[in-house]
C-alpha cells in the first residue's frame, strides 16, 4: 500500500471529483506548483493508486434507466462453482458490478437494463439458467440521492 500524503490525499479528492481538471487548475487547488502536481499525478498514477479516469454516464440517457442489485447465492461454495459463475457474470454486459461478498448470499450484482422486461429476461435468460445459482433477490433502485461512483 502506498502511503498518502495531506497534499496526495488532496490531489486525489479533487480528481475524484472532476477527472478532467486541467493540472493548472489541480496545482492550485492542492497548494502546489504546476510541475510538482504533474509529479505527484503522475506517480499516484505509476503506483497504481490511479487505475484510470473514466467517463460517468447518465444510464437512463445510454438505454439503461432500470437499475437493481440483485443478490445471488450459490448452491456450491467450490471455488469451480465461483470462478464458473463469475465468468458468466463477465460475459453479462447487463452485468455493471459483480462482488464477492460476506453473508447469508455470496455476490452482489449491480444490473443496468432499458427496462423491466429487460430486467425479466436477463433474471430468466441469465441468471436464472446458471446451475450453481440457488437463490435470486432483487432490489429495484428507484432514486439515487448519493452516488459517487466513477
Amino acid at each position: 500500500m502506498t502511503k498518502l500524503d495531506r497534499i496526495s490525499e488532496r490531489i486525489l479528492r479533487e480528481l475524484s471529483g472532476d477527472g478532467r481538471i486541467t493540472n493548472t487548475e489541480l496545482a492550485d487547488r492542492v497548494g502546489l506548483s504546476p510541475s510538482a502536481c504533474l509529479r505527484r499525478v503522475q506517480e499516484l498514477e505509476r503506483s497504481g493508486v490511479i487505475r484510470g479516469y473514466r467517463a460517468v454516464l447518465n444510464p437512463g440517457s445510454v438505454g439503461r434507466a432500470f437499475v437493481a442489485y440483485v443478490a445471488v447465492g450459490l448452491s456450491d461454495h467450490s471455488k469451480k462453482s465461483q470462478s464458473a459463475f463469475e465468468r458468466a457474470m463477465t460475459r453479462a454486459p447487463e452485468v455493471r458490478e459483480c462482488h464477492n461478498i460476506t453473508g447469508a448470499i455470496e455476490y452482489l450484482l449491480r444490473v443496468e437494463v432499458p427496462d423491466l422486461g429487460a430486467y425479466k429476461v436477463f433474471h430468466t435468460d441469465v441468471l436464472g439458467t446458471l446451475p450453481q445459482v440457488t437463490a435470486i433477490t432483487s432490489y429495484v433502485v428507484m432514486d439515487s440521492p448519493k452516488d459517487e461512483r466513477a
